[in-house]
């Protein structure tokens, strides 16, 4: 937009595209070495203790070598998209204009397939780098029904994720996410309305809502993410797809005494109605 050969000077062409001067000369610098190492180990530490914040988080880096002060663990952990769990009205940042929904798994008892859907964003490291990762959780089965990896936090891969489970196995009756603004922007709000299902957002007093999809980030990374070293996006794209295939089809779970999550979401997965 801004052209550096233009008669006009840079400083006004700035001023006509409403963004300040600084933006125009701003060159992003890569992530350092010594940044990349915390972020990793700060996400180790926030599944072993995802309770805790930026203040104990640091000390425990403190403990293990890290010279680091609190504010740069809290600026990592935002960059991240991480912060710790514990009872609060808001479990994630959420945009102050969008719309946040009722809790609708409460009182509900959740014993088949596509009665209600989770979906969680991750931080995912890689060799250089970290991507983002979106999932849509069956709850009853606990099995994946589609993944999207983004490098950035957009929600445009959320949505994706989204449409890809309902052209595949139908719509859910409830989809369920947390409050950040991903899942209350007016993309995914209307994906959600669009399929018929009703929107159920985590809120005060049930931090823990989605804990199915926490125990999911917890075997993605500890078997298979923390095992390798993605090189590139798309090397993160496919292995994760693999895993992802392994986890429904092969591996199994121990909330479903060692069944795995396909058996028991085509299992209890409703007959569609024969057409008159």
């Amino acid at each position: 937009m801004i052209d550096r050969t233009h008669e006009l000077p840079i400083k006004r062409q700035a001023e006509l595209l409403c963004i300040s001067r600084g933006t125009v000369y701003y060159h992003p610098e890569p992530v350092s070495e010594a940044d990349l190492r915390l972020m990793h180990r700060i996400d180790e530490l926030h599944l072993e203790h995802p309770f805790a914040g930026s203040r104990m988080l640091r000390e425990f880096l403190l403990r293990e070598g890290f010279e680091v002060g609190r504010r740069h663990v809290g600026t990592l952990m935002r960059r991240m998209g991480i912060e710790a769990l514990y009872r609060k009205p808001n479990t994630s940042r959420k945009h102050p204009a969008h719309a946040v929904f009722p809790y609708l798994l409460r009182d509900t008892v959740v014993e088949r397939a596509n009665q209600a859907w989770a979906l969680d964003i991750t931080y995912i490291p890689m060799a250089r780098g970290w991507v983002y990762l979106v999932a849509v959780l069956d709850w009853a089965s606990r099995r994946v029904l589609a993944h999207r990896v983004s490098i950035t936090m957009e929600a445009q891969f959320c949505v994706e994720a989204l449409n890809e489970a309902i052209l595949r196995y139908g719509a859910p009756e409830i989809v369920n996410t947390d409050q950040r603004s991903q899942f209350s922007g007016e993309d995914f709000v209307e994906a959600v309305k669009a399929c018929g299902a009703r929107q159920s957002m985590d809120g005060k007093g049930c931090w823990r809502d989605n804990v199915f999809v926490e125990r999911l980030w917890r075997s993605v990374k500890y078997e298979e993410v923390y095992l390798k070293a993605y090189d590139s996006v798309s090397a993160a794209r496919q292995s994760l797809a693999a895993y992802f295939d392994f986890y429904n089809a092969r591996r199994p779970h121990r909330a479903h005494a060692g069944q795995t999550p396909d058996v028991v979401y085509f299992a209890t997965l409703e007959p569609v109605p024969a057409a008159a």
